[in-house]
């Protein structure tokens, strides 16, 4: 079977619908991915008004380092490329980190007397 580099127009029909039925399996798994985002960021952003009103601060260096060592491990074990488990983790880290930041502010903020 051949198939050409412009696309997949062309492909054999068998090769077609294997592509489809691939593709429809990513879309899937992308969709679930982000929901699965939207549920820890959920989480986090409890953590980051509990840190806000407690005066704790946005990072927890000790707790990423290990979130990091268990993300590359599983990484590992699932046959995922530890190096990038560790990259989309800090990524997301860097992220919760700022919605920590503007919850302080915000409930910092929030507090504050009322200007006469």
């Amino acid at each position: 079977m051949t198939t050409s580099n412009t696309g997949t127009g062309d492909a054999d029909p068998a090769v077609r619908e294997e592509l489809d039925r691939l593709r429809d399996s990513i879309d899937n798994i992308d969709a679930a991915v982000v929901h699965m985002l939207a549920e820890r960021f959920k989480c986090t952003q409890q953590v980051g008004r509990l840190k806000a009103v407690h005066q704790l601060p946005p990072a927890d260096p000790a707790r990423e380092a290990r979130q990091i060592a268990r993300l590359r491990t599983l990484a590992e074990n699932a046959k995922l490329d530890p190096a990038f488990a560790e990259k989309f983790l800090n990524f997301i880290i860097a992220e919760v980190i700022r919605h920590h930041e503007r919850i302080a502010v915000d409930t910092v903020n929030d507090q504050a007397p009322e200007a006469n």
